[in-house]
């Protein structure tokens, strides 16, 4: 039996660093055995399919495939299709009246510890918003998120510290979603 997954790369192909071209993601992730693979843009988006269950796992052997092609760390999430589909349905905001570029969903590797964010003075930030989610924010930033206040302050280290977070706007987490039904 196979699971349909999307693996999310953090920070690659972004001015100039890092660089992963998608063709050869496709043949890291065939390497490790993988199935059915498809890319999404050049912002580290990859669907494929495995017989492996452990979502950390299956992270862990791509960041290590990633290093040894390229020489260079990422962070890598891998998450199911049912969780991607979980995480959309329960967007917080009205994602259908939204443009893509006012919606994101920040990933994390796990779930932030309780209060982690209740220093923040969110009120500060309106009419930007965020909620949180299972191993996600959802962040509603109407100018989008280059112009974000809010974006740069829950990405500070005192804020995220110890967590993996990779961020995707509303038409990638839509699109990823499209992708991993199967």
């Amino acid at each position: 039996m196979t699971t349909t997954y999307a693996a999310l790369l953090r920070g690659i192909n972004v001015s100039g660093r890092k660089r992963v071209p998608m063709p050869e993601l496709r043949t890291v992730l065939a390497e490790l055995g993988h199935t059915g693979i498809a890319t999404y843009l050049q912002s580290g988006n990859a669907v494929f399919r495995s017989g492996i269950e452990d979502e950390d796992a299956l992270a862990s052997a791509l960041a290590a495939a990633i290093e040894r092609r390229f020489g260079f760390f990422v962070d890598c999430l891998v998450r199911d299709a049912a969780y991607l589909a979980e995480v959309a349905d329960a967007c917080p905001f009205p994602a259908a009246e939204l443009e893509g570029r006012q919606l994101h969903v920040t990933y994390f590797d796990r779930a932030p510890e309780t209060g982690r964010f209740a220093e923040l003075d969110a009120p500060a930030f309106l009419p930007e918003e965020f909620r949180l989610g299972d191993r996600c924010l959802y962040l509603y930033a109407p100018d989008g998120l280059g112009r974000s206040k809010l974006a740069e302050a829950l990405a500070r280290p005192r804020t995220t510290g110890g967590l993996t977070a990779t961020t995707r706007n509303w038409n990638t987490v839509a699109e990823l979603v499209r992708m991993t039904r199967v």
